[in-house]
């Protein structure tokens, strides 16, 4: 091998490695295998268990705890104006909540390192099954494809918003990442050059449609629902792509498959039956409900802790409270709000309580809910001038955990008060789930500052080379056609 391996190589080979040791398990019991044998790789498209170890193994890296296992919704959303860090602890997302990283800090290089591992393991099973896919029907050798390229495209979307210019700037004409469509278990093909971010939503966009096409419509447990991805799963995260790309009509295209109705109460008919559902249960109790596109599911013997957690983080070490001149002191989240349920109070600081509080942590971490969906669908029919849609959509998840709550007609009155509304009203549903930094740079607005009586973060201005995330420096170690 050569001297040097980028970390994010390294962790894909690895990672392929561990999939040729998974073992193919009860599909209930997705993301929660283990690993009692070793195979090897001639003989790991051979079966059908086996090659279901290697679909349970994608979704296992996608759940890495630097992924959506939970910190990359933290790097996110500490990014923004909402929360105060308390620790100035660098392991806990401080440089993020800062933007004071580099191309060496923690956050920079493992977000990156398990988001292009996950990409490998997909693109390993993609160009294996096209070439050993004898061991399962064409049928069922279609739909892993598509899992596959579901999750290959939530990782490349995660990856570009925030590693790259935002597609709005100049219709992603700006150098982005690099592409990797082809499964590396060496590391001779570390060089290549980033695409722009205009290749990378296309590819992504790519990926989605051919998903929705091959996945099936259902599974045969609420389990499976909730943490496999599905024909409405591909259908959802299409509706936050074309967001970004502030690509109004493609947005309502595909909310519109999963959202049919104009008043309120919403519900999907086709596919999973997905619908709002009580928001205390959906995040203490009921993880398999309705309202879950797709989640991280967590076991006793598959949980993270400590400072791998996003539930220690928020939770149990208190270490990040809700900014009180954020959306916490907003008159839209009210005192009322069965959504201030989710928090604790403590010496008169609100911490978040969303994602658990005890160890061992086992509230599943949501990656789409149904919730966003309708939000999207609102914000894309509030700049097509389609008000009063726009205007039941984002009253229905705010009366679903506020029942008692009237919008003023002045907030509802025009297109830039209702999508003004509708932004507010994501920062209050779509807490700590991952979305407000994207949501500011997706608008090329600055990143706020924020402070408490110890530590500082100045604004930080959308042309400031700290906007966005640096490449990793294990890349650029490795890569020489950066």
């Amino acid at each position: 091998m050569k001297k040097y391996i980028s970390y994010r190589r390294l962790t894909g080979y690895l990672g392929f490695a561990a999939l040729l040791s998974l073992s193919a398990c009860d599909e209930d019991k997705l993301l929660n295998t283990s690993p009692p044998t070793s195979l090897s790789s001639a003989y790991v498209f051979d079966t059908p268990d086996r090659v279901l170890g290697l679909v349970n193994g994608i979704y296992k890296g996608v759940k890495s705890a630097n992924f959506y296992g939970g910190r990359y919704l933290l790097y996110l959303d500490v990014r923004g104006e909402d929360f105060i860090n308390v620790t100035s602890n660098v392991y806990t997302a401080y440089e993020s909540w800062n933007n004071s990283y580099s191309s060496g800090s923690n956050d920079i290089i493992s977000l990156w390192a398990s988001a292009y591992s996950a990409i490998n393991l997909s693109n390993i099973l993609i160009d294996g099954l096209a070439k050993n896919g004898t061991a399962i029907d064409a049928t069922l050798a279609a739909q892993y494809t598509a899992e596959a390229k579901f999750l290959r495209a939530l990782s490349y979307y995660s990856l570009v918003t925030i590693y790259a210019r935002p597609y709005n700037e100049n219709n992603g004409s700006s150098p982005a990442i690099p592409l990797r469509l082809s499964p590396e278990t060496t590391p001779e093909n570390n060089g290549l050059k980033k695409s722009t971010v205009a290749e990378i939503y296309a590819q992504i966009i790519k990926d989605l449609n051919e998903a929705e096409a091959a996945l099936p419509e259902n599974y045969s447990t609420p389990l499976l629902n909730t943490t496999r991805a599905h024909k409405n799963t591909a259908r959802a995260l299409k509706t936050r792509v074309f967001l970004n790309q502030k690509n109004w009509d493609k947005v309502i295209e595909e909310a519109v498959k999963i959202v049919p109705q104009t008043t309120a109460p919403y519900s999907a008919t086709a596919g999973v039956k997905h619908q709002l559902q009580n928001i205390s249960q959906i995040f203490t109790s009921d993880f398999t409900s309705t309202e879950s596109i797709l989640s991280v599911p967590f076991t006793s013997l598959d949980s993270y802790g400590g400072q791998s957690s996003i539930a220690y983080i928020y939770g149990a070490n208190s270490e990040y409270y809700l900014n009180p001149q954020g959306i916490g002191g907003d008159s839209q989240f009210s005192a009322t709000d069965a959504r201030r349920g989710l928090l604790k109070v403590t010496s008169g600081r609100s911490f978040l309580t969303k994602f658990g509080t005890a160890s061992p942590f086992l509230n599943y971490i949501p990656v789409i809910r149904y919730s966003e969906i309708l939000l999207n669908y609102a914000e894309a029919t509030a700049n097509k001038g389609q008000l009063t849609l726009a205007a039941n959509l984002l009253k229905a998840v705010h009366a679903r955990s506020d029942a008692n709550y009237t919008f003023a007609e002045s907030a509802l009155a025009t297109n830039t008060a209702l999508i003004n509304a509708i932004w507010k009203e994501r920062r209050i549903e779509l807490l700590g789930e991952g979305f407000r930094s994207n949501d500011l740079l997706r608008n090329n607005l600055p990143l706020p500052a924020k402070s408490s009586s110890t530590l500082v973060s100045g604004q930080v201005s959308p042309s400031a080379e700290n906007y966005i995330f640096p490449i990793s420096n294990a890349e650029i170690v490795t890569n020489k056609l950066l």
